[in-house]
Formats: structure tokens, C-alpha cells, sequence
């Protein structure tokens, strides 16, 4: 009797749920519709948004590619799992949530761009991207062919590749978690064919701060290097062409015509003769308007050519998220699984003049995150708890029902997606750069972020603190850390922002180590856009610092 009772709790207990985990490279949440429509429609990935929850404080630990990779595999911070930065491998003896959840019984599987390591561990099969990999024709290492190269777009194929997968590969008796991982939209932007005589054609809104001019705040902001008009590549990334270039006698701006001979050169000959198609009727405009442009109309023309292009990318994006969702609805898949859809960070879309990403202020720091779970997580719903890609890993753990590891220091977003919001008790995140210096010229800086202030420390090469009102200065235009009124807040966000280093067991030690390994590279040419000339200006004006140390 009592088997036979065992044997019914065990046929009517829940089936574990598939998780479909998908992220694109450097998709700001304000280039999806579900957030703000000013800019594109993406109806697929709202989808998502109508189907489950939508986070609008979901943020990132380390605002930068393979690290925000590492700390979601991980569920660690960047300075627990090493991966701190672009510039230095990952461990691979850090455990992952796939291997916990293939030991458990999931069958794994891995799409698109990882951005690091050739063999990811925990995947029963996968098809991913070298490095960054390419958007036309692009090479993939795989699990079981060796390295092969595909014709066509990347998010397509990766779309092809996971739906033969789901298709041809996928074992019914088993729960999967799978990673959908797109390159789009990394820089250089190349949108598919299709959309190339619309997207050239389009003109976007400018945001309010496109030329802001960075006084009221601390100098790492005026010093980065990712402002559209200075250090946006004129072939490489808006497509003017190379001879254009020499006719206008207009320089080069860092790896500007080889970036676009690059990828130039992997266009098949239809290929090429449709981007000559689109950008032809771009080039002869900008030649005929160049010679009268001032500095404002060359940003306002260099943003717009930056919005086609980005903004293009992401249309394919979307297209390929809805060809995934009807596959699911049209094989019963929808309703015993968590699909997830977010970004490895924010990025600049022309916010503060800027591309790129790195810095703490939102549209960097910020992340979309939207998760649907049909029968777990009313449909519908927003929240707007402070969560981060930290919690990944734990939240899809004890989805599966599997014991996550005592080391991981996220926290599982379960209780909010199920309606137990009385069981989330964070109020404060923790935040960390490292990479400097580096390609933008971002300094280094942690920060303690609430839903109403931001408490910033740039600390190498300068040593400047940063206060922002999130509510009264929602486009973080102001500096009020020296401001009497907000001396009280100051005092405890400092208190607040110690104890949350000491939980995550970051401290000053642990960082000078990591600025002596990559200033050691640096100093011997091993860095990405760094000479040995600007590391040694970089330690004068440390040294400089030091001996003359402020308030």
C-alpha cells in the first residue's frame, strides 16, 4: 500500500521545466519596444513581456561582454570568478549552472556567441562563435564537427541551428535548458539584406543628452573615449567608404578602413553587391553635405547612421525570437517552460554622446530582462525589484529543483516571479569595472545602487567619488556628493556600500592585484588599444595623485 501511494506522489509531482535562455550582445532596453517604443517595434520579444514578467530594474554586475557572461554561468561576482575583464581567460574550474543541471539530469545545449572558451563545459551539444565572432558567413566551433563555416546571417543560422536542435535533437523524456545566444547587436553593426534599404532610410529620435557636455560630475566621465563624434570610425562603423574618406581627406579614427575591409571582404559577391546598393545612396548624400557640416550636424549625421545600423540589427533579432516562440506554441513546449530573454549589458544610444557601455550610469548598467513561465508568472506583470544577471544561476537551480552551490552569491528570482514578492528582501546592488586601461578609457569603478541613489568610486587612475539622485536626476546629469543636503544619505550609503563589499568579500587588496596584472600587460603591449605610451602617462598621473592626495 504504501508503494503504491509513493508511486502516485511521485506520477503526480510537477515536471521539472524547460528553461530557453536567451541573450543578445549589447541590446539596450531601449531599443525594445516593451520599454520605450520611441525608437523600434519589437513585437516578438514583447511577446515575452505579455506572456510573463517585466523587470525594470534588472542591472548587471560588470557592465562588459565576457565578464557579465561569467558572472551569469558563475552566479559569482566578477572578482570571485575571476573574470574581471576582456583581457584575461576565464577558469574554467569555476562551476557553471549547466553542468549542475546536466549532473541533474537536463539535457544542455549552446547556440550563438559565448564570447569565451572553446569547449563550454556542462552542454550535451553546442554550436558557438569564436571571440566575437562574424555577422555574414560566419565561422562556429561545434561540439562534435569541428570548426565549419555557414553561409548567411549569423542570427539566422543561429536561429536554424537552434530550431533543428529543439527539432532533431531534443529528447522528450528529458527537461532541456537551452542558450540562444545572439552576436547582434555588437559592434560593427551589419544588419541582414533584407532590412537594408529600410533601415538607411530611417531617421531616429535624439535622446536629451546627446550632446551633453559632462560638467556637474567626476572627470572619468569627460575623459572615456566612446563619444559618437570623436571616436566613432567613420568607415568601420558608419560606413562611409574608404576612398569617400580620402577624397573628403577626412582621418581615420582608430582600426577605422581595416575593421571595414574586414568585414568587407567576407561578403560573398550578392552580398556585396546589395551593402554597395544601400550604402551607395548614403555616400554620395554625405559626400555632397560634408564640406559645410559643423562638429553638431557631423553627431547628429553620425548617430542616425548609428541608429540605422544598430537598430537594424536588433530587427532581425526580433523576427528570429518570434520564429523560436512559434515553434514552441506549435509543439506544445510553451507550457512547462521558463523562456528568458536578456542582454549581457546595456548600451549608450547616443545617452551623454556615447556608444558602448561600462560605466554605472543606466543605460549601461541597466539590463532588459523578461521572463515568461505559463501557470508560474502572471502574465502581464512588471516589477521593478533591484535584480541583477547575478541571479540567474540560482533562480534556474531551484526552478529545477537542484541544491545550488553554498558559493554562489546571487539570489533566485523565484519568489518574484511567483507572487511571493514577501520573500525578496534586497534593497541595494553591488556594482564593479575593472577594465582600465583599455579600449574606451573607462576608469575603474564600484558603486553600491538603490532604487533612489547611486554611490560611485572611480578609484584608479583617479580616486573621485559620485553621488546620483536617481529620482530627482533620472539622466544622471549631477553630481551631489559634496551637496550639505545629502550629506546624511552620503554617511549611510558609504556604511551600506562597506557592508555590501564585505558580503560579497570584495575589498582594495583584491583590486590592486587585478590593476597590477593588466598594467604588467599593458606596460608590454599585450593590451587591446592601450600603448606603452599611455601606460606611462597613466602611472605619472597615478604617481602624481599619490603624492598629492585630495580631501
Amino acid at each position: 500500500m504504501i508503494g503504491c501511494n509513493a508511486a502516485k506522489e511521485e506520477k503526480q509531482a510537477p515536471k521539472r521545466p524547460n528553461i530557453i535562455f536567451i541573450m543578445s550582445d549589447d541590446h539596450a532596453y531601449q531599443a525594445i519596444s516593451a520599454y520605450d517604443d520611441r525608437l523600434i517595434q519589437t513585437p516578438n520579444i514583447d511577446r515575452i513581456a505579455k506572456m510573463g514578467m517585466l523587470f525594470t530594474n534588472a542591472s548587471v554586475t560588470n557592465s562588459i561582454c565576457a565578464p557579465s557572461r561569467a558572472t551569469i554561468l558563475t552566479g559569482k561576482h566578477s572578482h570571485m570568478n575571476g573574470k574581471v575583464d576582456n583581457h584575461f581567460h576565464f577558469d574554467t574550474t569555476n562551476v557553471t549552472f549547466p553542468q549542475l543541471l546536466q549532473e541533474a539530469g537536463y539535457q544542455t545545449a549552446m547556440f550563438g556567441k559565448l564570447h569565451f572558451g572553446n569547449n563550454p563545459k556542462g552542454f550535451d551539444q553546442f554550436k558557438i562563435l569564436p571571440g566575437q565572432g562574424a555577422y555574414y558567413n560566419p565561422e562556429f566551433i561545434t561540439k562534435n564537427e569541428g570548426n565549419i563555416t555557414i553561409n548567411g546571417y549569423v542570427t539566422d543560422i543561429v536561429t536554424d541551428m537552434t530550431l533543428d536542435w529543439l527539432q532533431n535533437e531534443r529528447k522528450a523524456e528529458q527537461p532541456f535548458m537551452l542558450m540562444y545566444l545572439h552576436k547582434a547587436p555588437h559592434r560593427s553593426w551589419l544588419m541582414a539584406e533584407r532590412h537594408l534599404e529600410e533601415f538607411t532610410t530611417r531617421t531616429f529620435p535624439e535622446p536629451a543628452t546627446l550632446f551633453d557636455d559632462y560638467a556637474g560630475r567626476t572627470s572619468p566621465a569627460g575623459e572615456a573615449e566612446m563619444n559618437i563624434l570623436k571616436h566613432m570610425s567613420w568607415a568601420g562603423d558608419n560606413k562611409v567608404f574608404p576612398e569617400v574618406m580620402d577624397e573628403l581627406g577626412i582621418p581615420e579614427i582608430g582600426f577605422d578602413k581595416r575593421r571595414y575591409e574586414y568585414e568587407y571582404s567576407r561578403f560573398t559577391p550578392s552580398q556585396k553587391a546589395n551593402f554597395m546598393k544601400a550604402y551607395s545612396k548614403v555616400n554620395e548624400d554625405f559626400k555632397k553635405a560634408y564640406p559645410s557640416m559643423t562638429d553638431q550636424d557631423k553627431m547628429k549625421w553620425k548617430y542616425q547612421r548609428y541608429m540605422q545600423d544598430y537598430l537594424g540589427t536588433i530587427q532581425a533579432v526580433d523576427e528570429n525570437v518570434g520564429r523560436l516562440l512559434d515553434y514552441l506554441e506549435a509543439n506544445d513546449l510553451m507550457e512547462n517552460t521558463i523562456i528568458v530573454y536578456t542582454s549581457d549589458q546595456g548600451f549608450y544610444l547616443g545617452e551623454h554622446g556615447w556608444y558602448d557601455k561600462r560605466f554605472i550610469y543606466d543605460e549601461s548598467f541597466k539590463t532588459p530582462l523578461l521572463v515568461a513561465w505559463p501557470g508560474q508568472v502572471k502574465a502581464g506583470t512588471r516589477s521593478d525589484e533591484l535584480v541583477q544577471n547575478l541571479d540567474f544561476a540560482q533562480t534556474f537551480l531551484e526552478a529545477a529543483g537542484v541544491q545550488a552551490p553554498e558559493d554562489m552569491q546571487g539570489e533566485s528570482l523565484v519568489p518574484l516571479l511567483t507572487g511571493q514578492q514577501e520573500n525578496w528582501t534586497r534593497d541595494a546592488v553591488y556594482y564593479h569595472y575593472y577594465e582600465y586601461p583599455a579600449e574606451h578609457m573607462v576608469n575603474r569603478h564600484y558603486a553600491i545602487v538603490t532604487k533612489e541613489y547611486k554611490l560611485i568610486h572611480y578609484y584608479y587612475v583617479e580616486d573621485q567619488w559620485e553621488l546620483i539622485d536617481r529620482k530627482k536626476d533620472p539622466m544622471e546629469l549631477r553630481n551631489v556628493y559634496e551637496d550639505p543636503a545629502y550629506a546624511e544619505i552620503r554617511e549611510d550609503l558609504h556604511k551600506r556600500l562597506e557592508t555590501l563589499r564585505t558580503k560579497y568579500k570584495d575589498n582594495s587588496q583584491l583590486s590592486q592585484r587585478y590593476i597590477d596584472d593588466l598594467m604588467k600587460d599593458a606596460s608590454d603591449g599585450k593590451v587591446f588599444g592601450v600603448t606603452k605610451e599611455k601606460v606611462e602617462e597613466i602611472k605619472a598621473r597615478r604617481r602624481k595623485i599619490d603624492q598629492n592626495p585630495s580631501k
